[in-house]
């Protein structure tokens, strides 16, 4: 993406990505929110809408290049809205977060173990 007005080159099924020839769909959508800082975004708008700032701020070592491709990728992916207050979650995206919050809560009991 070297344009301000280019589209994000999105991870597509059928497509190969990043620990996939096949474009499996559960791989594309690891693809997609491995890449740094989409969780972060997923995460910090959880809550509720934030604006650029106020992602940036919460993101703190996101520069503004990164996190504004974030958002444009996960607009993209129907993930994430504009909406009039700043960013928010869409349905998908809020039904992605509410399945990856358990994901967190594991990770904390299995971070113990390693311990």
């Amino acid at each position: 993406m070297t344009e301000k007005t280019a589209t994000p080159k999105l991870p597509k099924p059928g497509v190969p990505v990043r620990g996939s020839k096949s474009g499996q769909p559960i791989m594309v959508l690891f693809d997609l929110i491995g890449r740094r800082w989409s969780m972060g975004v997923l995460w910090n708008l959880s809550d509720g809408n934030r604006t650029f700032r106020d992602l940036q701020e919460r993101c703190g070592s996101a520069s503004p290049s990164v996190l504004n491709t974030r958002l444009k990728e996960l607009r993209a992916a129907g993930l994430i809205y504009n909406a009039d207050n700043g960013y928010a979650l869409t349905e998908d995206g809020r039904q992605l977060f509410d399945r990856l919050e358990p994901l967190g809560d594991w990770a904390m009991n299995w971070v113990e173990k390693l311990r």
